[in-house]
Parts: C-alpha cells; sequence; structure tokens
C-alpha cells in the first residue's frame, strides 16, 4: 500500500536513499543558520530587541543541520552533493522569495520592510516544515534511529512558525498590514511551485535509487501535482493567515541542545 509511512520507511531503510535525504535536508537547514544569522546582523536599530529571536531561529538551524549529518555518521555514510533541482532555499531565492543573498552579503543595516519580507518568508516556509516534520514525528517518534531526531526538529519548526505568526501581527498592529499581506501571498504561491517541483525531483531520485516502477513512479508524481493542484486553487491560504500562537515568545530563550543520539 502506498502511503507516507511506507514511503518514507522505504527511504529510511535504504542507504543511498537516506543518505540523499539527509543531504538534502541538511544542506537547507545550515543554509537557513547562515541566512537568519546575517538578517540578525543586519536588523535596523529600531528593531535590534528582534535580533536575539533571529540569532535563536538561525542556531536551531544550524542545530538540524548537525543533527542531520550526525545521523548520517551514525549509519557510517557521507554526505552527498545536493542535486541542484532539489536545493529548496536556493530555488525560493531565484524565485525572489526572502531576502537576496547578495543583500545580506552586504554590511548595509536592513530596512523594516526588508525584516517583514523576512518573516513573511519564514511564516510560509515554516508552515511547511512543521507539517512535514510533523508527519514524520507522527509516525516514527518511536524508531530507535531517528526519533528523537524528528521530535525535537518537529517542536522546534512550530516554534519558528508560531514566532513568524506573532512578530508579524505585532507589526500588522503598527501599520504595516497591507505590505504584509502582499508579500505572504507572493511568497506563497512560490512556496507551492518550489515545493512541487522539488518534490517531483527528489522523487525522481528516490525511484531511481529504490528501483520503484514506472507506475508507481508516475503515481506518486500524480499525488504530487494533485497536491499543487489543491494548493494552487486554495489551499494555500493556509499559510498566510495569521493568528496569535498559543505558544508565545516562542524563540525567547537559547536553543535546545541537539539530542544525544544524533
Amino acid at each position: 500500500m502506498l502511503s507516507a509511512k511506507s514511503l518514507f520507511q522505504e527511504i529510511l531503510d535504504h542507504d543511498e536513499s537516506f543518505r540523499l535525504f539527509c543531504s538534502i535536508a541538511a544542506s537547507g537547514e545550515s543554509q537557513g543558520g547562515w541566512e537568519n544569522g546575517r538578517i540578525a546582523a543586519l536588523v535596523p536599530e529600531s528593531e535590534r530587541a528582534l535580533a536575539p529571536k533571529i540569532t535563536r531561529h538561525g542556531a536551531d538551524e544550524d542545530k538540524h543541520g548537525r543533527i542531520f549529518r550526525a545521523l548520517l555518521n551514525k549509519r557510517g555514510l557521507e554526505p552527498v552533493p545536493v542535486p541542484p533541482e532539489t536545493d529548496y532555499t536556493m530555488l525560493l531565492e531565484r524565485h525572489g522569495i526572502g531576502l537576496a543573498h547578495d543583500k545580506l552579503k552586504a554590511d548595509r543595516p536592513l530596512t523594516v520592510r526588508d525584516v517583514i519580507t523576512y518573516l513573511a518568508h519564514s511564516r510560509v516556509t515554516e508552515q511547511r516544515a512543521a507539517g512535514q516534520m510533523g508527519m514524520l514525528r507522527k509516525y516514527f517518534a518511536d524508531h530507535p534511529d531517528i526519533g528523537r531526531a524528528v521530535t525535537m526538529i518537529s517542536h522546534d519548526e512550530e516554534s519558528h512558525l508560531a514566532y513568524a505568526h506573532e512578530e508579524l501581527l505585532r507589526f500588522a498592529a503598527a501599520g504595516h498590514g497591507r505590505f504584509i499581506r502582499r508579500a505572504l501571498r507572493e511568497c506563497a504561491l512560490a512556496e507551492i511551485r518550489v515545493h512541487r517541483d522539488v518534490s517531483l525531483a527528489v522523487m525522481a531520485r528516490m525511484g531511481r535509487i529504490l528501483g520503484w516502477s514506472g507506475a508507481r513512479s508516475a503515481a506518486l508524481a500524480a499525488g504530487i501535482r494533485a497536491v499543487y493542484l489543491y494548493e494552487r486553487l486554495g489551499g494555500w491560504r493556509r499559510m498566510v493567515t495569521l493568528r496569535m500562537p498559543a505558544r508565545r515568545d516562542a524563540l525567547g530563550g537559547p536553543a535546545a541542545a541537539a539530542p544525544e543520539p544524533a
């Protein structure tokens, strides 16, 4: 039976597919850590109180990258280069989503609108990350190899999402509501396209590694396109709504240490 649990179990059980999965995940998390670190360093003076939370966000992303690399090391595997067509963070930047790396590499302070753009990007992408890691936690929280890792990362992603909600609502109350709505919509519509394309590319590579039949690969590709169609027709709106989270000040403290098994 084709299910999310059985699909990931198959990926987890095979060294080469697990190697690709962890390499892609580690690269994306490490890139997010760098981006958040640069944003924290360039926050405008009027928003310096936000810098420690952005720094914490980046520290969490760096930690996640280390966890995925440690999972590889535990199985005696080395990371592989990330195929460009599977590089979610790079493709989002190429679509103009979030803050351009050229801006982050400069030493000029960001503007308030830059900070809002970053938060809108986080709101959308952390929704995706929280959903994906929540699925893995649901099915694999008790797994001896990855259980503690996916539980910790899932909790962190939920905190990042709560933080993005809370800070965007603060900016909306300060009069930036129209800009926030536009930024969220643009980011969500681009993200669902990138997610579709990356998912198709990753599944194509997994299919070659695992020797899937043409029929199985076609069924998975059809499922990915069906999800995109649902999101394009209105599902994307779940990524742009804002509500005050139950978990307030979610990034107000230090980052938790990585779990020992990873």
